[in-house]
């Protein structure tokens, strides 16, 4: 068994811990200080149990991925009759001081489940059949975290699946011909989307069209960071932030404070740190010839760097806002802990890769 990756463990660490400052900076004038403390016990519940994964032969974990996924599945249902709704959005189950995303775990149960579908059915990957089944998995959370609704998290998981089959060896023209009738069907879908979704849409290609209202949030996000410069505002200084300008601060747009506080310089630090993790996951992935392993790898990989780059993407109005949080950064319990296991993962996966 290798060594604990250290450059990924430590990237992550200081990725928590800027978090933070963050985090309080955004919060402490308009939002209670409580948040921050709460953050905090989430990053000790989450680094718990990333060394708790760190102790379990990651493949013991392929063996009830079914079985795990099945139980999301049915957390899913149950959310959408007795969940907490917020926003017109129905996601939580209370469980008292904490609320349950399960939408969240699916991004773990879903990898796992995918890479033992086809890491034991490795030699029908060229098959087509073989690719409607894997989607054919993917389908229940899709459509149960769609209607919740959160579209964002849906979509993410197409990405996430499309990526494991390359890697698994699918055939290319077979890929892109799901892509393609994935796009085909997009006007069908826009008359199911939820009326501020759509807005959201519009406000992508011109946030002036609304803007006190669906454009607002995306304005001033850009605002704050362009205000920022080279070097920010300085924690605590920034005005979009501090005066309550800037909506959702603390938890989608939670960038657009590192914009205005700490500048170009600061963003460029966080996002350094960022691929940081992203180029580890990628040599553990290069080098883990177990093909679980490396499928699970893939997976998680791919749904970290996709939320790192579609959350700073909305933020700077690059992409539509689709109510995707920033990686490690923004506060909420699930997310957090969620991201901490799946790098537990990771890392687990690289400690027991072979040396070469």
């Amino acid at each position: 068994m290798n060594k604990l990756d250290k450059t990924l463990f430590f990237s992550v660490l200081a990725i928590l811990f800027i978090g933070l400052l963050i985090l309080y900076s955004a919060s402490t004038r308009y939002y209670s200080q409580n948040i921050v403390f709460r953050q905090a016990c989430w990053i000790l519940i989450g680094v718990i149990l990333l060394f708790i994964i760190l102790r379990i032969d990651y493949q013991r974990f392929i063996s009830v991925s079914y079985l795990l996924y099945g139980i999301n599945i049915f957390l899913l249902i149950l959310v959408l009759f007795f969940g907490e709704a917020r926003g017109g959005a129905r996601r939580w189950i209370s469980l008292g001081a904490f609320n349950l995303q399960p939408s969240e775990l699916a991004k773990i149960t879903l990898v796992l489940a995918l890479s033992l579908y086809i890491g034991r059915r490795k030699r029908d990957v060229t098959k087509i059949g073989f690719l409607f089944g894997a989607f054919f998995l993917v389908l229940p959370a899709f459509f149960l975290i769609l209607i919740e609704p959160d579209l964002g998290g849906a979509l993410l998981l197409i990405p996430i699946t499309l990526t494991m089959l390359f890697m698994a060896g699918a055939k290319i023209k077979h890929l892109v011909a799901i892509v393609l009738l994935g796009l085909s069907s997009l006007p069908f879908f826009w008359q199911f989307l939820k009326d501020y979704q759509k807005e959201r849409l519009f406000v992508f290609i011109n946030p002036n069209i609304d803007p006190l209202g669906s454009g607002y949030t995306v304005i001033q996000s850009k605002i704050a960071i362009g205000s920022g410069g080279l070097l920010g505002k300085g924690w605590l200084s920034g005005t979009q932030n501090q005066l309550n300008f800037l909506p959702e601060r603390h938890t989608d747009f939670i960038f657009s404070v590192v914009g205005e506080e700490w500048g170009f310089l600061g963003a460029l630090i966080l996002i350094f740190l960022y691929l940081l993790i992203v180029y580890r996951g990628i040599k553990i992935i290069e080098t883990t010839p177990d093909e679980y392993g490396r499928l699970i790898a893939t997976g998680f990989i791919t749904l970290f760097s996709l939320q790192v780059i579609i959350n700073i993407g909305m933020t700077i109005g690059f992409l539509p806002i689709v109510g995707l949080t920033l990686p490690l950064i923004s506060y909420g319990g699930s997310s957090l802990i969620v991201t901490l296991i799946y790098i537990g993962f990771l890392l687990n996966i690289g400690m027991r890769r072979p040396l070469f």
